[in-house]
């Protein structure tokens, strides 16, 4: 079975609720599992161990997760049109797995989730592809042979799969964000699945 991690980080469920239609996506792949993993907050205050396990929601990623995944999807919320500073410092542990080229040659796809049109998407699913490009992965975007992208009024852009919340972080993923996550994680499992039949 071809194992595509899914990554994010999620303040109030929207990035969330992307992860999971991006795992039901990967799940309609033949050959493919999606494996759906979270990392912890971090504060500016102080520097404390993270709980091993998470109250709530899908369990902490560690570093072997990354390691033994053939493919990964890596989402977060925007923050002043960059990714979340939790989903950066889990990026920058990675180091071991750079110097051994552990995920080089494996595809990867990005999604966010932003409270506004103008939030800064774009910039941000573009600043989580730069480790991803760094560490040698083949990255997936949504071509616009996806009716969705063509039809969308919210979310949705070729570099991947994103959602509008609102000012209140409470708008449900439209239909056409929904089939975009869905969208990306079907490609990125069934690349990963073609690249290990060869």
């Amino acid at each position: 079975m071809t194992e595509i991690l899914v990554l994010y980080y999620s303040r109030n469920g929207s990035t969330a609720e992307l992860a999971r239609q991006a795992c039901r996506g990967i799940e309609s792949v033949t050959g493919a599992a999606a494996k759906l993993r979270t990392v912890p907050p971090v504060s500016a205050e102080s520097e404390r161990p993270a709980k091993l396990v998470p109250m709530a929601g899908a369990p902490y990623a560690t570093l072997e997760d990354l390691r033994h995944a053939q493919g990964l999807l890596l989402g977060s919320p925007t923050r002043f049109g960059n990714m979340a500073a939790p989903l950066k410092y889990f990026l920058d542990s990675t180091s071991a797995l750079w110097v051994s080229g552990a995920l080089a040659g494996k595809p990867a796809g990005v999604f966010t989730s932003t409270q506004t049109h103008h939030g800064g998407q774009e910039a941000t699913l573009l600043s989580m592809m730069l480790p991803l490009l760094h560490h040698g992965m083949y990255l997936v975007g949504l071509p616009y042979t996806e009716r969705a992208l063509h039809q969308t009024r919210s979310g949705g852009t070729p570099y991947g799969a994103s959602h509008v919340a609102g000012g209140e972080d409470e708008k449900a993923l439209t239909e056409d964000e929904r089939a975009l996550a869905q969208a990306l994680g079907r490609r990125v499992a069934s690349l990963a699945v073609r690249l290990g039949e060869a």
